[in-house]
C-alpha cells in the first residue's frame, strides 16, 4: 500500500518535544541565576534548535518542531502570555511511573482578569523555526481548556468573570488572534496540546471534577466547543491536530483509563484534522472507541513509548495497527511516539540514542505499512 498524505499529520509524526541538550540546560541555569541576560539565552536555544531541526529532517521527518527549547513547561509559558492569566504557587500531582511514584507542582494558573491576546506569542519563534526547514514547520501550543479544568471555577476571577461564559468567549477569541498571527506568518501545521480530554477518561480524574463543580459527562461537550470556537476562524491551508496526554513528566504519567468517556464527542464533535493519541500501554484501554472515527479524519496511533528506554519492535507496531484496523479504516491511520521526550524541560528518563532510534522504527514501521512516511 502507498499512500502518501501531503497535509498533516504525517504517516510517520511526532508530538514536538525533545530532550534538551546540556548546552541549553546550562544556559537556562544561568539566566536563572542572571549570569547571562535573556539574548544571551535566546542565542543558545536559536543554535540547540538549529540542531533538533537537523536531526529531525536527518531522519526523515516531514513535520519538524523546535523541540519546545524556549519553554520549561508545554503550558504554562504560553498561557502566562496572555493578558489576565497568572502563576499562584503550585499544587502538587501525583505522577506514576514504573519505578514508583514521582511528586511534582506544576505552577497554577489563576485567571485573574479579562483574558485578552495582547502580544504576538508563537510569531517571533515559529518566524525563525520556517528560516531553518526544508519541510512542513509544526507549532505546538496548549489547548485551551488548560485554562479551566484544573482550578476549575476557583481559579478563574469571579469579579472578572461572574458569568462563565463570557470567560470561555474571551479565551476562544484570544486563541483565534493568536491562531490568526500564526497564519499570517506561514504557519500551515498547528497542534492542540490537552490533557484534559485525557484526564476525563480517568475515574480519579472524574471524581476530582464533580469535586470542583463540574459534570465530566458534559465537560466534553463544553471544551469541543470552546477548542472549534478557538480555531473557527483558522484558513483552510491550516490543518489543527489534537494531541490528547495522560500527564508526562520524567517518564511519570498522571492519568489512566480508554478513551470510551470521551470518543464519541473527540471524534464527532471536535471540528480537528488529526488526533495523536497515547497507545503506547494498558493505561491507554483498548482500540474499541476508534470505532466512531468518522471519515476523513486521521488518527495519528502513539504506540511507541517515550517514557521507557526500551525499545519497541516493528513486528509488534504492525500488530498493533492490524488491532486498530479492526474499528477504523487503516488508509486514516499514522504512527508516532505517544507522547514528546520532554513535556517539560525535565525530560524524561530516556538516553538520546534512544529518542532517535524510537522515531526512526517510527518511520521504518510507517513505510512498511503504507509505502511512505
Amino acid at each position: 500500500m502507498t499512500t502518501v498524505r501531503n497535509t498533516p499529520p504525517f504517516r510517520a509524526d511526532h508530538v514536538g518535544s525533545f530532550l534538551r541538550p546540556r548546552a541549553l540546560l546550562d544556559a537556562r541555569d544561568q539566566f536563572a541565576k542572571g549570569t547571562i541576560d535573556a539574548a544571551a539565552l535566546r542565542r543558545v536555544e536559536d543554535a540547540a534548535i538549529r540542531d533538533v531541526v537537523k536531526f529531525q529532517e536527518d531522519l526523515g521527518l516531514r513535520g519538524i518542531t523546535d523541540g519546545e527549547f524556549r519553554r520549561t513547561y508545554f503550558h504554562v509559558d504560553f498561557l502566562t502570555q496572555l493578558e489576565g492569566v497568572e502563576t499562584k504557587g503550585g499544587i502538587a500531582i501525583s505522577f506514576h511511573s514504573n519505578a514508583g511514584n514521582v511528586d511534582f507542582a506544576p505552577p497554577v494558573m489563576q485567571v485573574t482578569r479579562k483574558v485578552r491576546h495582547a502580544k504576538p506569542i508563537q510569531r517571533r519563534d515559529f518566524e525563525f523555526l520556517r528560516s531553518l526547514v526544508t519541510r512542513t514547520p509544526k507549532v505546538t501550543i496548549p489547548s485551551p481548556t488548560m485554562l479551566h479544568f484544573r482550578g476549575g471555577r476557583g481559579a478563574i476571577s469571579q469579579a472578572a468573570y461572574p458569568v462563565l461564559d463570557d470567560f470561555f468567549e474571551d479565551i476562544a477569541q484570544a486563541y483565534r488572534d493568536e491562531i490568526a498571527d500564526l497564519a499570517a506568518a506561514g504557519c500551515t501545521y498547528l497542534q492542540l496540546d490537552d490533557t484534559n480530554l485525557a484526564y476525563l477518561c480517568d475515574t480519579k480524574m472524574r471524581e476530582g471534577a464533580k469535586a470542583r463543580g463540574d459534570d465530566p459527562d458534559e465537560l466534553p461537550r463544553r471544551y469541543a466547543k470552546l477548542i472549534n470556537a478557538a480555531i473557527s476562524a483558522r484558513p483552510a491551508s491550516m490543518a489543527v491536530c489534537v494531541h490528547l496526554c495522560r500527564g508526562n513528566f520524567k517518564s511519570a504519567w498522571a492519568a489512566e483509563g480508554g478513551y470510551e468517556p470521551v470518543a464519541e464527542v473527540l471524534f464527532n464533535e471536535l471540528a480537528v484534522d488529526g488526533y495523536f493519541l497515547e497507545y503506547d500501554d494498558a493505561r491507554s484501554g483498548d482500540f474499541a472507541p476508534l470505532r466512531h472515527v468518522p471519515k476523513g479524519k486521521t488518527v495519528v496511533l502513539g504506540l511507541v513509548s517515550t517514557k521507557l528506554d526500551r525499545m519497541e519492535t516493528k513486528d509488534d507496531l504492525m500488530h498493533r495497527i492490524d488491532l486498530a484496523a479492526k474499528y477504523m479504516p487503516i488508509e486514516q491511520m499514522a504512527i508516532s511516539p505517544q507522547c514528546g521526550f520532554s513535556s517539560t524541560v525535565h525530560g524524561n528518563d530516556i538516553a538520546v540514542a534512544t529518542q532517535a532510534a524510537k522515531l526512526t522504527l517510527c518511520i521504518e514501521t510507517a513505510r512498511a505499512v503504507w509505502g511512505a512516511v
